[in-house]
């Protein structure tokens, strides 16, 4: 137990009243988002097979959210993943604050229902920080999408800037065009191999704007012969 997962519990208790989501979009959600979340793609298969075991489509905070699938019950439904990566990855679940463990005395995972055959106490794992967290998720599950699309405009522009810095390069050499182009070229090929070590949006967005910069000096060396 953690400061943490203690304001995740109280945080959970208390969501707004009479609400309910679709247990899929939650799920597709946090997949999106599973990178900010610290998730791999283990543990959100062990998260879907939490979920088959309720029973409804709607989570809401009018039903019980608990649900107490054995071990062997959730392996079997995680492609058959091993004791071990199951403990590890049901662990990772809580610490993302996607579920919390709802224990019995004895630790065991068990429901005892009421004479009419509905549930009055469920020990396992409670799937109301799912609910909880609904808006967030899909907030973080756009929030990814939009830095994906940066990202791939970012690409399609260098893609494009490397394209054209090349061919301008190639003419000018092939034409004899006056100006040292093979310290051009040098500089052309230095830019293109600091790509390989761009890992994050800031580093491509350097990339660039020095292919941007080149291209321009490319230009305007070309342009001069004109005049």
């Amino acid at each position: 137990m953690t400061l943490a997962l203690i304001r995740g519990q109280l945080e959970t208790a208390a969501t707004q009243q009479g609400i309910s989501a679709d247990k899929w979009k939650i799920y597709r959600d946090a997949c999106d988002a599973r990178t900010v979340l610290g998730l791999r793609d283990r543990a959100l298969a062990v998260l879907n097979a939490l979920l088959t075991f309720y029973p409804e489509t709607e989570l809401s905070d009018d039903e019980n959210l608990v649900v107490f699938p054995s071990n062997a019950q959730l392996t079997a439904r995680a492609n058959g993943i091993a004791g071990t990566t199951l403990r590890e990855n049901l662990a990772l679940l809580v610490d993302a604050g996607l579920i919390h463990r709802n224990d019995s005395p004895n630790g065991k995972r068990y429901a005892r229902k009421g004479r009419d055959g509905t549930i009055e106490t469920a020990y396992g794992f409670s799937l109301a920080p799912l609910l909880a967290r609904a808006k967030e998720l899909e907030l973080l599950a756009q929030d990814v999408a939009e830095e994906r699309r940066h990202l791939k405009i970012l690409k399609e522009r260098i893609s494009l800037r490397r394209r054209d810095i090349r061919k301008l390069i190639s003419a000018a050499m092939e034409e004899g065009a006056s100006g040292d182009w093979g310290m051009v070229e040098s500089h052309y090929i230095a830019a293109v191999g600091r790509l390989s070590k761009a890992k994050s949006r800031e580093d491509l967005s350097g990339c660039a704007e020095e292919l941007d910069l080149l291209q321009e000096e490319v230009v305007n060396l070309l342009e001069l012969q004109l005049i």
